[in-house]
């Protein structure tokens, strides 16, 4: 389960949608080498995009993890299961319903984190995962009442090996059909490619 991103900063993407609305192309501005964005964990507010009325995208800064209760306990929900929120949204019933039928949102990142364990060590180790060529890439996500959740779904080839779980990573031109009404096609990530570094 992802339970570590690399974001970006508020003022990034807000530069990169200016950059879509004068070129038609989003382009993150390079980052100074002096600048460092610490990475972002559940329950911490992450800049992301969500669509706006006029059926553009504008940028929010959102908690992630809903906040559900149970017996009594509260608890943070930072995943979204693709197949269980896919079967919430057509029966209009469930935790995932609402958000992924009008809250379908999209997190740019640098990296997303999953752990194994080693299983001679019996110790958790975090691998980063990039995207190669492409310094910035887009999970996505859903939202409703100020937090969001990642979606998931079965893991790749690159993945596999590391988790049972990944980031519906999206590649180029794929956020429109997330945010749009094709977005059940997206669940095989096959075709992605990713590279991983274990962390030390």
């Amino acid at each position: 389960m992802c339970h570590r991103v690399s974001p970006l900063m508020f003022e990034e993407l807000q530069l990169a949608l200016d950059d879509l609305r004068v070129s038609g192309r989003a382009r993150v501005p390079r980052r100074k080498p002096s600048v460092s964005v610490p990475d972002a964990y559940p329950g911490k507010e992450v800049p992301l995009f969500v669509a706006d009325q006029a059926g553009g995208l504008q940028v929010a800064s959102l908690v992630w993890g809903f906040q559900i209760s149970v017996r009594g306990k509260s608890k943070l929900v930072f995943n979204t299961r693709m197949e269980t929120a896919l079967s919430q949204s057509r029966e209009g019933r469930g935790l995932w319903a609402n958000a992924m039928n009008n809250g379908r949102c999209l997190v740019p990142v640098r990296g997303f984190y999953e752990s194994y364990t080693r299983s001679r060590e019996r110790r958790a180790t975090d691998v980063r995962f990039t995207m190669p060529g492409r310094e910035v890439f887009l999970l996505a996500a859903v939202f409703d009442q100020g937090r969001f959740s990642v979606v998931t779904t079965q893991p790749n080839a690159d993945v596999a090996p590391i988790h049972s779980r990944m980031p519906l990573v999206l590649g180029p031109g794929e956020s429109s059909l997330w945010l749009g009404g094709q977005f059940g096609s997206l669940r095989d990530r096959s075709a992605i490619r990713l590279e991983a570094v274990v962390e030390d």
